[in-house]
């Protein structure tokens, strides 16, 4: 199926919103609002979704982890159709890309 410009739109902000179950289990934060998630890109054509994240450091030992639940939680996306999650270093991941909830949440000022 094709989808228009502003349904790939809609459908990204479903599949952030579904990133938003995938907890940080070191931190009890999602990943949304640790501010790991970098870019979504979903393909209108084929359904295939590709999510650059990072890391809060380069040795976290939760890379797997998160990244299967990132597949549980897209999985029951009609539209989502392959997952591919990129692991990436840029730019660094700082306390800054935290939401202000995750702040708060940790007590961060």
């Amino acid at each position: 199926m094709s989808y228009t410009t502003e349904e790939i739109e809609q459908i990204k902000n479903r599949i952030l919103e579904n990133l938003e179950q995938v907890i940080d289990p070191e931190l009890g934060i999602d990943i949304v609002n640790l501010g790991l998630v970098y870019e979504i890109r979903f393909d209108g054509e084929t359904g295939a979704t590709e999510i650059d994240m990072t890391l809060t450091t380069m040795g976290c030992p939760l890379a797997d982890l998160l990244t299967d639940q990132i597949y549980d939680a897209l999985t029951g996306m009609d539209e989502v159709t392959k997952v591919d999650v990129k692991l990436v270093w840029y730019p660094a991941w700082t306390v800054e890309k935290m939401s202000r909830y995750a702040r708060i949440a940790l007590g961060i000022k």
